[in-house]
């Protein structure tokens, strides 16, 4: 967990505006310099996503087949999702994000965050799960372009005028984290050490 704390400082810190562009690249002009921050953030936003994918999928990937239906009963757990549906759900949240930040409509089976109803095996939720990052990879390359604007979503916390591209692209990845940590505990109560820890 520390790795990816230190990794989303990291991330925070290059994206958060043109400081080194500013002080070490002055001879750079403007114009230059801001498509340099462009990719600087781009890339940054690409290490991160492909660290959420990497983790998050080995980890559903990682859950006996026959376990994708558990959801923890001990203690103040009433109503929570199935490890299944929480691995749809933060799909389902990505591309809804992807799309909002691509200008486009969410697919219609996404459902209000629930994900499509016929994804249903481990196989099809992995798939859903890869389809969504490589949706949000999408949405990280168009940072920058201005021929398409931003779309708000009614499941982003940003108001109209706060969604940009970058931000709902790091929405969405830090609620994919966020779930993250909820999948390691579903996997850890089941007696499956996440890959990500394994040495």
């Amino acid at each position: 967990m520390q790795k990816l704390k230190s990794i989303l400082m990291l991330a925070l810190w290059l994206t958060s505006g043109s400081l080194l562009a500013q002080v070490g690249q002055q001879s750079v002009d403007a114009k230059e310099a801001t498509i340099l921050d462009v990719e600087r953030e781009r890339h940054t936003l690409q290490i991160l996503a492909n660290l959420a994918e990497k983790v998050i999928v080995s980890a559903a990937d990682a859950r006996p087949t026959d376990k994708y239906g558990f959801a923890p009963t001990d203690g103040e757990f009433k109503d929570v999702r199935t490890f299944g549906q929480m691995v749809k759900h933060l799909s389902a949240t990505n591309s809804i994000l992807a799309a909002a930040a691509l200008g486009e409509e969410p697919a219609a089976d996404a459902g209000d965050e629930l994900g499509p109803e016929a994804v249903r095996t481990k196989g099809e939720i992995l798939n859903y799960l890869k389809g969504s990052f490589a949706y949000l990879d999408k949405a990280i390359e168009a940072i920058g372009q201005k021929s398409t604007s931003v779309k708000s979503s009614p499941i982003s916390l940003l108001k109209n005028t706060e969604a940009t591209r970058m931000a709902l692209v790091m929405e969405s990845l830090v609620h994919a984290f966020d779930r993250y940590g909820q999948m390691v505990e579903y996997l850890r109560t089941n007696g499956v050490v996440p890959p990500a820890s394994w040495p």
